[in-house]
């Protein structure tokens, strides 16, 4: 059969273009397929009042110098064929978790987090240890037919205390976790190593270099990107996709096509799908950011140092859809001027504060309410956060709030759900014999795991030929 191209992607994120470089690389015909003005997805930027603010940034996780040659990092940047130095990436300062009874610091040298379990938790150091050496690997997660295992079960085998078992899950929770209360050990682990024994970097100058880096190698490679080009069907005959049909009316034809979507987004594509297949659900975790423009840097001016800050205000932390439109009993502060080497370039301050969110109720509301309900979420996480940056309220010059719904409009994603669905597919390959999902629903999260997971189906199922 003629096809257009070999493959399609669907979706310019980060999982997107890494597999499309991948492909591109080896001559393969490839085309990204884009339905925004700009490439990134969840990971991208947009120009705000003469800024550019990056969409979701915290952090990149799993950074480790560039002598390391064995971790994920090294690893993709390898496979894509990039230097260590063109990410341009400034390590963490220090980053907190804070719970009412006490408090954890953790940096990019683990052994910082070790000896404060020693000092704060000194009955649990041991099990702590032997905990950090259990942990599964990347490979467990594609691991077929394998078994989704307690991480709150597993983390009792090894420690004692309740409330150093929630100040672990918090920071690994909000940085990637798709279920309500608990969460997948293997999960668990491959986040573990990513904060915890690698650690924070940030971009020097933000997401946006980033992108442009990875689209330049890729139309270097040879790979074709359209933008404002919306998938409209998947056209399913015999279990494969014979028909991809665009918005704009055109129909186009490729052998494989991968999905970085999210799993069910890309089966509401489909104009068929198995019926012995599952139905995969979207997930309930949604978010609810303020990103604050100061005119002061806040460790200079406000006496705040911290890079990242994972706060809550319970013994129990509770990770679920709240009942209202936000929980403000526990969430993240996160300050990009405090990575190293930031603040020599930065003139203003910048803060972002992020809660668990309720994409149902925000749904609900009409136009005004809507704007109100920010301006009320924005005020109450501003009044949490002063608790930790004193006078953090009288130095905001400029703010943008995005929710649950600011994120379904953008990315597609059902209901918000910025880290996909619970029912992820580790190997990539979906109901559809020709069709394979990288990014989230695969099981990878983060900037180094959405580059990761398109590396991993393009390797796997295209050029490996598994």
């Amino acid at each position: 059969m003629d096809y257009d191209y070999e493959v399609l992607i669907i979706g310019a994120g980060l999982s997107g273009l890494a597999a499309g470089i991948r492909l591109a690389h080896f001559g393969r015909r490839v085309c990204i397929l884009e339905k925004q003005v700009r490439a990134g997805g969840l990971n991208s930027w947009y120009p705000f009042q003469g800024r550019i603010l990056d969409v979701g940034l915290h952090a990149v996780t799993n950074y480790v110098p560039r002598s390391v040659k064995s971790a994920p990092l090294a690893r993709i940047l390898r496979q894509l064929r990039l230097s260590h130095d063109d990410l341009r990436l400034c390590p963490q300062r220090i980053s907190r978790i804070i719970f009412p009874e006490k408090e954890l610091s953790f940096t990019n040298d683990f052994q910082l987090l070790v000896q404060e379990i020693a000092d704060k938790f000194p009955s649990q150091v041991d099990g702590f240890l032997k905990l950090t050496s259990s942990l599964a690997d990347y490979g467990e997660l594609s691991s077929p037919g394998r078994e989704v295992v307690s991480a709150r079960k597993v983390l009792k085998q090894f420690l004692s205390d309740p409330l150093l078992i929630e100040m672990l899950l918090c920071p690994i929770m909000f940085y990637g976790n798709c279920r309500e209360d608990d969460m997948d050990f293997v999960q668990f682990s491959i986040l573990f190593r990513s904060i915890f024994t690698e650690g924070f970097a940030r971009p020097k100058l933000g997401m946006r270099q980033v992108i442009q880096l990875l689209v330049d190698k890729y139309q270097e490679s040879g790979g074709e990107l359209r933008y404002g080009c919306q998938v409209h069907k998947l056209i399913i005959h015999q279990g494969r996709v014979a028909e991809v049909h665009l918005a704009n009316g055109r129909i186009m034809q490729a052998k494989v096509i991968i999905s970085t979507v999210g799993l069910p987004e890309t089966r509401l594509l489909c104009s068929f799908w198995p019926a012995e297949a599952k139905e995969p659900k979207p997930g309930e975790i949604s978010f609810v950011e303020s990103i604050l423009m100061l005119d002061c840097l806040p460790s200079q001016s406000l006496g705040f140092e911290t890079t990242i800050l994972f706060y809550n205000d319970t013994e129990h932390f509770v990770y679920r859809k709240p009942n209202g439109l936000i929980n403000s009993l526990s969430g993240v502060i996160c300050c990009p001027n405090n990575y190293q080497e930031d603040e020599q370039m930065s003139t203003e301050g910048l803060v972002r504060l992020t809660h668990l969110a309720n994409f149902d109720l925000w749904s609900r509301l009409d136009q005004d309410e809507y704007r109100r309900q920010k301006e009320h979420c924005l005020r109450e996480s501003v009044e949490k956060a002063e608790r930790f940056i004193r006078g953090l309220g009288r130095h905001i010059v400029a703010c943008d709030t995005f929710t649950p719904r600011t994120i379904q409009r953008f990315t597609a994603r059902q209901k918000g759900a910025v880290y996909g669905t619970p029912d992820k597919l580790a190997d990539g390959r979906t109901a559809i014999k020709n069709l394979y999902v990288c990014g989230t629903d695969q099981g990878l999260v983060g900037i180094v795991g959405a580059l990761l997971s398109g590396i991993t189906v393009a390797n796997r199922w295209v050029l490996y030929g598994a």
